[in-house]
């Protein structure tokens, strides 16, 4: 395993606000959330709504608008994100359960900023079903906390839990994330190659996904960049547009090998992801199914909690990175700056800790 970057502590200098509601559940007892999660079928949940639309539909009229106003809307928007995350301070690389997790628990903390790049239109991997295209999502005991964390209903059973429909962690995850000011998400964008200088990893090599897939049938297209101070790779397993981190690393020589995800073993491979989620070189962080690709851990098939927790980590791993209060070296404890979302129940008691 490649030594912990050097601490970097340049970062934005811009407050941000705090997100009172998101707490980290990565240790100890989970903390609650403002929403009380349904943990069995057999209870209920009273959903306040109004019955009648708030307009007659008989007589519904837009406003009126110029097309060149939407235009100009999502141009100027979209065109202001790509300066301000130029250069930013955390690019994850792959929107799946373990990238958005990670995005998740980065971004509690309103002084990083954290871009997101993912290759298909619809962020999310596999997360929006279980197995086989099936619905439910299981999820093994202790990272159910984390879904307590997210308000996320679920039935529990002794040693495990399941949700009923996968998309409601994912659409779940994705709301709370991508409504915090210090997070973008670049979508139908493909990292095609990452930036490094010396022996760091100092950022990815950006285009429009579509793009990515034609070069072979044009004859120029030529790509962006996106700078960052840690890039976490979390592109999963390989395939079409997986495994890319660690394939490109061995390409250049900055690792040996990639052997590839050994057969299923459930119990086996989810303690493996998290435990190996790792800095594997300066300056990138490997999390989720990429794990398993560079190490041979075993797949680990239709349970996800091990993609949250190895995306919680990898998160810890690059605050740590950046000089910041995180779960790895306890420094979310005893710092006196830390965000209030930091602030974690204690393992030995049923306490709520009210930050």
């Amino acid at each position: 395993m490649a030594a912990m970057a050097t601490t970097l502590s340049s970062l934005t200098s811009s407050p941000k606000p705090s997100f009172l509601d998101h707490r980290s559940s990565l240790h100890g007892i989970p903390i609650a959330s403002r929403l009380s999660p349904i943990k069995s079928a057999s209870k209920s949940s009273t959903i306040s709504m109004s019955l009648t639309p708030p307009y007659d539909f008989q007589s519904f009229k837009f406003q009126p608008i110029k097309e060149s106003y939407v235009a100009r809307e999502m141009t100027r928007r979209y065109m202001i994100d790509m300066i301000t995350y130029a250069d930013t301070d955390v690019i994850i690389v792959g929107a799946g359960s373990a990238g958005l997790s990670c995005a998740y628990e980065i971004s509690k903390n309103p002084n990083i900023r954290v871009a997101i790049i993912e290759q298909s239109v619809s962020p999310g991997g596999g997360a929006w079903l279980g197995g086989q295209l099936f619905s439910a999502m299981v999820v093994r005991k202790p990272a159910h906390r984390f879904l307590d964390e997210l308000g996320i209903q679920y039935d529990e059973q002794e040693d495990y839990v399941v949700i009923k429909h996968a998309a409601l962690f994912t659409s779940t995850i994705m709301s709370k994330l991508l409504a915090r000011p210090n997070v973008k998400l670049f979508n139908a964008v493909a990292a095609e190659d990452l930036i490094v200088k010396g022996d760091r990893v100092a950022g990815v090599v950006t285009n429009w996904a579509l793009v990515s897939m034609n070069h072979d049938t044009q004859s120029c297209m030529d790509p962006n960049v996106m700078e960052a101070k840690v890039v976490v790779s979390s592109c999963g397993h390989d395939g079409p547009f997986g495994a890319t981190g660690v394939k490109r690393l061995k390409s250049i020589g900055m690792i040996d090998s990639v052997p590839g995800m050994k057969a299923l073993d459930m119990n086996a491979a989810e303690d493996a992801i998290v435990r190996l989620t790792r800095e594997i070189v300066p300056g990138m962080i490997v999390t989720g199914m990429e794990v398993a690709e560079i190490d041979g851990a075993p797949r680990m098939g239709p349970t996800f909690g091990a993609m949250m927790i190895s995306g919680q980590k990898a998160a810890h791993l690059a605050l740590k990175a950046l000089g910041q209060p995180n779960a790895i070296d306890g420094t979310f404890t005893e710092a006196e700056t830390v965000q209030p979302e930091f602030v974690l129940a204690a393992a030995e008691t049923e306490e709520i800790v009210d930050a």
